[in-house]
């Protein structure tokens, strides 16, 4: 098969996951370049039911390379959670068949609790969000202060990194009424899922 991309037009809930599931029994290489785990999809292959929202459909397939992108925002725990879950179901995942791009950016709980807060909002701030911290996770992408995949490899780097990101987070949650950011607290969740 040769290089396929599907986009979808509608901010989501257009059957992309359908379509990308379709494609991949053809495909070698099945790779998210950009979302988050806000929305998901079901696929059923031989009777077999999978609920996906974070990684690509292609890693219920044997044979194929599965590809995180570092256009995804990613939320490390529920990465974990979700290949438990089709590891429990019989998918073999591992770091031959799956690939997460180490510039990738993290969605981190203070990002939830951000998203969460603005939709608590009355008026026209609400925008219909999950909650789940992906727009406030990519606003940090832009802005060069976010935390990526290969930040949790090296401490030093961590810790200035969760520094540069709570100097902007906190005067966001002065506006808001929230409490600051236990910078401790954070940076011992990094380390823990970082291996």
């Amino acid at each position: 098969m040769a290089n396929v991309v599907v986009v979808g037009a509608q901010w989501g809930d257009e059957g992309k996951g359908k379509i990308v599931d379709w494609l991949s029994e053809r495909a070698d290489v099945i790779a998210r370049f950009q979302g988050g785990h806000n929305a998901g999809h079901t696929l059923v292959i031989d009777g077999k039911v999978y609920k996906l929202s974070l990684l690509p459909s292609g890693i219920v397939r044997g044979g194929k390379l599965s590809v995180i992108g570092n256009g995804v925002v990613v939320d490390p725990w529920h990465l974990v959670m979700e290949i438990d879950k089709l590891r429990g179901q019989g998918v073999d995942i591992t770091t031959e068949n799956l690939m997460l791009a180490e510039n990738a950016s993290l969605i981190l709980p203070i990002h939830g609790e951000l998203d969460r807060a603005r939709e608590g909002q009355t008026g026209v701030a609400k925008i219909g969000t999950t909650g789940r911290g992906i727009g406030p996770a990519y606003e940090d992408k832009v802005g060069r202060r976010a935390i990526r995949v290969a930040d949790l490899a090296d401490d030093e780097t961590l810790v200035t990194r969760v520094d540069r990101l709570l100097g902007h987070h906190n005067a966001l949650r002065r506006g808001f009424d929230m409490e600051p950011i236990d910078r401790e607290a954070l940076l011992a969740q990094l380390r823990e899922i970082a291996p």
